[in-house]
């Protein structure tokens, strides 16, 4: 794994909790053409295998992750970091709190959509393993954009702590 957790920044990277869900509503309404509502958020985030994570600078969130637990991987369903906050290693290690999570004999992969026309985050995923598997004709319910599946598998990706074989 990629070791940027000392950025200078003084990121801290932990779980989402209720009063964080004006600044997480802010940042995705200044992210997203097609925002998640506070009710899509209440209502992904009351699942038993929803969480929601957050980035904190300074008692302030500058990103946010939401995914779903599933038996053999985990789903990305939202994530944005802050305008003014982008391009500083947030996301990516964000992302690799979450790769952290995986394991080679249960949840194994990630998994993602991503908008045909959202090239930055295409890029970002890319830079950190992840490869388009296929295209989702019509995937969003607000628009007739396709989105490109994305995944992250654990044995094959860049972030991924070397593995050791095991004999046999």
């Amino acid at each position: 794994m990629t070791a940027i957790f000392n950025n200078g920044l003084g990121i801290h990277v932990r779980w989402m909790i209720r009063r964080d869900m004006t600044e997480v509503i802010g940042i995705e309404q200044q992210a997203f053409e097609f925002p998640w509502s506070e009710e899509d958020f209440t209502r992904c985030l009351r699942q038993r295998n929803c969480i929601g994570m957050v980035a904190e600078l300074a008692d302030s969130v500058v990103a946010f992750m939401i995914y779903e637990l599933h038996r053999s991987r985990l789903h990305m369903l939202n994530f944005a970091v802050t305008r003014s906050h982008r391009r500083l290693g947030i996301g990516t290690q964000m992302m690799e709190k979450l790769v952290g999570k995986l394991t080679p004999d249960r949840r194994g992969r990630i998994v993602l959509e991503v908008r045909e026309t959202n090239l930055p985050a295409q890029l970002f995923f890319r830079s950190l393993g992840f490869r388009a598997t296929s295209v989702l004709k019509d995937f969003y319910q607000d628009s007739t954009e396709d989105a490109y599946l994305m995944q992250y598998a654990l044995e094959a990706g860049v972030m991924a702590p070397p593995q050791r074989r095991l004999a046999g």
